[in-house]
C-alpha cells in the first residue's frame, strides 16, 4: 500500500506539478506575428504556390469537363467515376489551399489594419478587397465546373500579386 502511495506522489511532483507552474508562469498574451512564429516571410513564393494551385484547378476543370462530355461512350463506368471523383477532391483541395493562404497568410501577416479616416483608409480597403476577390474566385472554382471560374480566379491573382 505504501509503495502505491509513493508512486501516486512521485506521479504528481513529476507530472502534474510542472504542469501546473508552467500553467500559472506563462503569460496569457502572445504576441507572436502569426500562429507560429516562424519569422518567414515569401511573398513571392506564395503567389507562385497560388498560380499552380490555379492551373491545377484548370486542369482538374478540363479532366472533368472531358469525362462528362464523351457522347456516345460509356462515361458512367466506374474507372471514370472514380477519376471523376479525384479530380473533384483535387480542385476542390487546391481552392481550399488558396483560400487558406490568403486569409492566413497574407490578411492576418501581411496586411495591416487602418483605422477609418486615418491616411491610408482607401488603399487599405482597396487591398482587402483584392484578397477578397481572390477567396471568392476560389471559392467559385469549387462550386462549378467552369473554365471560366479559373479566368477570373487568375485575373484576381495577377491584381493579388500587384501587392507583393
Amino acid at each position: 500500500m505504501n509503495r502505491y502511495i509513493v508512486a501516486g506522489i512521485s506521479f504528481l511532483s513529476l507530472a502534474v506539478l510542472p504542469t501546473l507552474v508552467l500553467w500559472t508562469a506563462s503569460p496569457s498574451v502572445s504576441d507572436a506575428h502569426c500562429q507560429v512564429p516562424c519569422g518567414i516571410y515569401d511573398d513571392a513564393a506564395r503567389i507562385k504556390n497560388i498560380r499552380e494551385d490555379a492551373t491545377t484547378i484548370a486542369k482538374a476543370i478540363a479532366h472533368i469537363t472531358d469525362m462528362a462530355s464523351h457522347k456516345g461512350k460509356d462515361t458512367h463506368n466506374a474507372r471514370n467515376i472514380n477519376q471523376t471523383i479525384r479530380w473533384v477532391i483535387t480542385k476542390e483541395e487546391h481552392a481550399s489551399h488558396i483560400i487558406e493562404v490568403v486569409s492566413q497568410y497574407f490578411l492576418t501577416q501581411k496586411v495591416k489594419p487602418v483605422a477609418r479616416g486615418a491616411d491610408g483608409y482607401d488603399a487599405y480597403l482597396s487591398t482587402l478587397a483584392d484578397h477578397h476577390a481572390v477567396m471568392s474566385a476560389a471559392m467559385k472554382c469549387k462550386q462549378n465546373a467552369d473554365p471560366a471560374t479559373v479566368t477570373a480566379l487568375n485575373k484576381a491573382v495577377d491584381v493579388l500579386a500587384g501587392h507583393y
